[in-house]
């Protein structure tokens, strides 16, 4: 692949015939290296036409950008890294995610925007520099705007012809938060919705400064803040992440909040943030608050331990063909695999960043992460610790519902009670389950389905023992989370 560093940890290279650039009515967007339904690509090609909605298409595509380069907790410069962009078709994928790891941002360009010729599905990175930035910045009025997606021939080119190289950081917690997102908003629904003016009123009137957790409940045509969980209400931690919005507004037809069931006495969780424009959406994905990020969730580790759901997810991935849309019933038919293991594979998937979640559709997409894939194959450094430790022949079960399990920091006790469990390491004592199971409860799991030993495990029940997926709790990786619980 053109565009990936097999260094794990240092870099990504981004490379490019020519920059990104916006010329007499153009956008052309360059593509680096990433994935089409007829295999890998150095610069694909995907899409020339027109962009029917100009003016909030430059001002999405900005806020996009402005993601991408921010880090919302401990605020300092940061390298940008180019948006992710998936053409399924009848529509143009754009994503990022903030530096920090707790903001994620898509935006979709649907069909009744775009009119042109689709010459291939698939993913890529494309260039956003700075002075796109600035030329997007001046972009209104009505008039339609060509767009090149991929189409070298309709790109701006240098000075002197030479290719154009970006190589930034790219941490695997980024990276890991980047697939594991979609998982979590697979568990979403619609909480909340507000019209046009009402959700200019309501961005406008949100705090600026409030880092704790707040929650907004629906009232009527609009939505009032509440210190408290209630059934219902819809988490909203660290309001401030939601300023991207706020220069999309003159374009709103309509915002919608989504996030998990919550009852009084819920703790913090991620929500999801709609802003209708026309024929596009803009959407944001907030993690529980500022200081954690997607990366050290956890809440389906259980789901992807098992060798059949990693064979399952092979099978599915080969039958994917970059749809908008991705069917479970119809992969099952397909694949001959039942509806549940067609589940867990998609699960699979997502945690590897193969498939996206859409919320406003309820339905996964087809994309791959153009990035190394030996680094996104190794997206769960807790998997990967518990079952080191299952090689190892740490754990061993004292009773059908206790194991013992024997690590650098002491012997850790794993007690079941049914499909819950509970460990003695410090990071079940500060997480209580919420952020998914430590590596010696995923050991001794795994070694209880894989022995018989303390009976069947059942189907899991809740994931993640802290609800069903999407409600595990999401985290930035602290250095105490890192020691104990990995």
């Amino acid at each position: 692949m053109a565009s990936s560093t097999v260094a794990a940890g240092a870099a990504q290279s981004y490379t490019y015939t020519r920059p990104s650039g916006l010329d007499s009515g153009l956008l052309g967007l360059s593509t680096s290296g990433g994935t089409t339904s007829s295999g890998p690509q150095a610069h694909p090609h995907f899409f020339s036409g027109v962009l029917t909605q100009a003016a909030p298409a430059a001002a999405a595509l900005l806020a996009l950008a402005d993601v991408a380069q921010t880090r919302y907790f401990q605020p300092r410069p940061t390298s940008f890294r180019d948006p992710v962009v998936t053409c399924n078709g009848d529509r143009i994928r754009m994503e990022s995610f903030s530096a920090c790891g707790g903001v994620y941002a898509r935006l979709d360009v649907l069909e009744p925007a775009l009119d042109g010729e689709v010459h291939e599905r698939g993913t890529t990175n494309v260039d956003v520099n700075g002075p796109l930035r600035e030329a997007l910045a001046r972009v209104g009025g009505s008039d339609p705007l060509h767009l090149a997606v991929g189409a070298e021939e309709l790109a701006v080119t240098t000075m002197d012809g030479a290719v154009v190289e970006k190589k930034v950081p790219l941490p695997d917690r980024w990276l890991r938060g980047f697939a594991e997102v979609q998982v979590i908003t697979a568990g979403f629904d619609l909480r909340g919705e507000l019209k046009g003016p009402d959700a200019v009123r309501f961005l406008r009137s949100l705090p600026k400064r409030a880092r704790e957790a707040l929650w907004v409940v629906p009232a009527g045509r609009t939505m009032r803040m509440s210190s408290r969980p209630v059934p219902g209400a819809v988490c909203l931690a660290g309001p401030d992440r939601l300023r991207t919005m706020l220069p999309l507004l003159r374009f709103a037809k309509a915002m919608r909040a989504y996030g998990p069931a919550v009852s009084n006495g819920s703790g913090p969780v991620s929500s999801v943030w709609e802003l209708e424009l026309p024929g596009m959406r803009y959407v944001l994905t907030l993690s529980p608050r500022h200081s954690r990020g997607f990366s050290g969730e956890g809440a389906v580790l259980e789901d992807i331990s098992t060798d059949q759901a990693a064979g399952d997810a092979d099978l599915l991935g080969a039958l994917l063909s970059f749809e908008p849309r991705v069917e479970p019933g119809l992969l099952s038919e397909r694949s001959g695999l039942g509806l549940a293991r067609t589940r867990a594979a998609l699960t699979q998937l997502g945690t590897s960043g193969r498939v996206g979640f859409d919320t406003a559709e309820a339905a996964f997409f087809h994309r791959e992460l153009p990035y190394d894939p030996a680094r996104v194959a190794a997206l769960n450094p807790r998997l990967r610790s518990a079952r080191a430790l299952v090689e190892d022949g740490a754990v061993r079960f004292t009773s059908g519902d206790r194991a013992t399990v024997l690590t650098d920091g002491g012997e850790r006790e794993v007690r079941f009670d049914g499909d819950r469990a509970t460990c003695t390491c410090p990071w079940w004592f500060d997480h209580r389950g919420e952020r998914g199971p430590c590596k010696h409860v995923l050991a001794a799991r795994i070694v209880r389905r894989e022995t018989g030993q303390g009976g069947p495990v059942g189907q899991g029940g809740p994931v993640g023992q802290g609800g069903p997926v999407g409600q595990g709790g999401q985290g930035m990786d602290t250095a105490r989370a890192a020691e104990a619980g990995r």
